[in-house]
């Protein structure tokens, strides 16, 4: 036993052991963009994105389930966690795929989803991401020539939504796209940013 700890303290010296935990950057980014369902397709298509999970934050109550969140008993957004490896993709880039799927201009929720649950916002975990936020709300700001309602909050604590709202457009994807359809969310992103590039 002592041999082999020798003999693998000796390889990490020599540089040939592989440091698992130091090589592979972890990372995640919180969003609030209207329906959690509606953000998760943007990010799993993103290299370099290997989560993204539904949920609520934002509020500080000490739980969050959705019947209370779309009840607008808690202080709660929708959310998406997204855990990335920012090797492969920067915040830079998350917040960009961020702004692309909102309406930054609708103070009171997003799309057909209104009240505050449905609001969108950043949260930053740094001040890092706080300074590149800011900055490209103000780049928002500039480009499309509108005051942008976004929020930009420190973050707060994370809850998971409950196992049937995750990855909800692939599990039931008729009822997903019936519902973003019906909700106009193209419609307007397309009027707010253009069509997409193929």
């Amino acid at each position: 036993m002592l041999s082999r700890l020798l003999t693998a303290f000796s390889m990490l010296l020599a540089g040939s052991l592989p440091l698992t935990a130091q090589t592979e950057e972890k990372a995640s980014a919180i969003f609030a963009g209207g329906c959690f369902w509606c953000m998760e397709p943007p990010y799993d298509e993103t290299d370099g994105v290997s989560a993204t999970i539904s949920g609520y934050s934002g509020g500080s109550e000490e739980e969050a389930t959705y019947k209370q969140v779309s009840s607008g008993a808690t202080q709660h957004f929708e959310v998406i966690k997204i855990d990335y490896d920012p090797a492969r993709v920067s915040y830079e880039q998350l917040l960009n795929i961020f702004w692309r799927n909102i309406d930054p201009f609708d103070a009171d929720g997003q799309f057909c989803d209104k009240g505050d649950h449905y609001k969108s916002a950043i949260f930053y975990g740094n001040e890092n991401e706080k300074v590149l936020a800011e900055a490209s709300k103000k780049a928002i700001e500039e480009k499309l020539g509108r005051e942008v309602a976004t929020d930009i909050l420190p973050e707060s604590k994370f809850y998971a939504a409950e196992d049937y709202h995750q990855d909800y457009y692939m599990k039931n994807p008729i009822r997903y796209k019936f519902y973003r359809y019906s909700c106009g969310r193209d419609a307007r992103l397309e009027e707010v940013w253009g069509k997409k590039s193929s």
